[in-house]
């Protein structure tokens, strides 16, 4: 692909972004979905999730659909994370090259919790009734190289979220692309927007409220609460990445995203990573650098990717997060390649 095609395709993603600007961007904290932004992936979170232009694993799916075709072979992810007020967070992925055809990957994310107590004002201690909320993501991927220093990708997302009886769903696309210039070991170029998609909306029987009306014997109606429609959290991501240090036992890589969300300010995430042979790695970041109000700090993570036999490669990832006066988030992710 010459430079005109690159710039070509890179401006098509910009565009979308832009017309993800034109919205309203005050709406703080209000977006549908908000668990669809809690990163994948303990190596990324390690590196403070400076990782559109690192991408070249199957957690490319979640930063960067585009780094998929870095990838060789099958390969397969898990990646569990204990979040805040006991949520629990699980991503799972697969992704297979079909020869020259390209990368296709599919890839699953639950967000979940215990039960609760229904309570109301008549009954602060609980009706007797419990309730859960929870979240899901379903994604199918397609990536290709269409140079050796070129590459697309796109994911195509169902989008489900629920409280006790409501749901409210929607569908969205992720679009991204890679590109590698061969100076400085390789410097890489990535660009990405996430959930671009419908409005969601909160629908079901606890919508409806029974009014009584009338007199004497009063007649029952029910009516529906109309509740509003939100935005998905749409993500627009541009990042720059280098292998400033690259011999036949050393690797140093650093990087730097810059993110335009739609429900908060604009932020940087940082980050490097030191491997050995490519078998251990040691990584520290800083994320959500300049976002207003932040709680989000430094990262640090250290991974293991050892070879079993033949082309078998397992790997062990974790991630430690500060989140200043939250609690602290650990990553944990294990995947195999083969």
């Amino acid at each position: 692909m010459t430079g005109r095609q690159w710039i070509l395709s890179f401006l098509i993603v910009c565009t979308l972004a832009t017309a993800a600007r034109a919205q309203d961007l005050t709406k703080t904290g209000t977006t549908a979905a908000a668990f669809a932004k809690i990163g994948v992936g303990a190596r990324a979170l390690g590196m403070g999730g400076a990782f559109a232009a690192t991408a070249d694993d199957l957690t490319a799916i979640y930063w960067n659909p585009s780094g998929l075709a870095s990838t060789y072979g099958s390969e397969a992810y898990f990646n569990h994370v204990n979040w805040f007020a006991d949520v629990r967070v699980d991503f799972a992925g697969f992704s297979t090259r079909l020869s020259d055809f390209g990368v296709l990957g599919i890839s699953v994310t639950v967000m979940g919790m215990d039960e609760m107590l229904v309570r109301t004002l008549e009954m602060p201690e609980g009706t007797g009734e419990r309730f859960n909320a929870g979240g899901l993501i379903l994604g199918l991927s397609y990536a290709r190289n269409l140079t050796e220093q070129f590459s697309i990708g796109a994911n195509f997302k169902y989008i489900r979220e629920y409280i006790w009886n409501s749901t409210a769903t929607g569908v969205a696309l992720d679009v991204g692309t890679l590109y590698r210039i061969p100076v400085l070991n390789e410097l890489r170029l990535g660009a990405s927007i996430a959930n671009f998609g419908t409005k969601m909306k909160m629908e079901g029987r606890d919508n409806v409220t029974v009014t009584e009306v009338g007199s004497g014997t009063p007649n029952l109606i029910n009516s529906e609460i109309q509740l509003n429609e939100f935005d998905l959290p749409l993500l627009f991501r541009i990042g720059v990445a280098v292998d400033a240090v690259k011999n036949e036992s050393f690797r140093l890589t650093a990087a730097v995203d810059a993110i335009h969300p739609n429900d908060n300010t604009e932020y940087l995430n940082t980050g490097l990573e030191f491997a050995w042979n490519e078998i251990v790695f040691l990584r520290g970041g800083i994320k959500s650098l300049l976002e207003r109000d932040t709680e989000q700090g430094f990262t640090l993570g250290a991974g293991l990717n050892y070879r079993i036999v033949g082309s078998v490669r397992l790997a062990f990832d974790y991630a430690y997060q500060d989140w200043g006066r939250l609690t602290n988030v650990h990553y944990l992710g294990f995947g195999v390649k083969f």
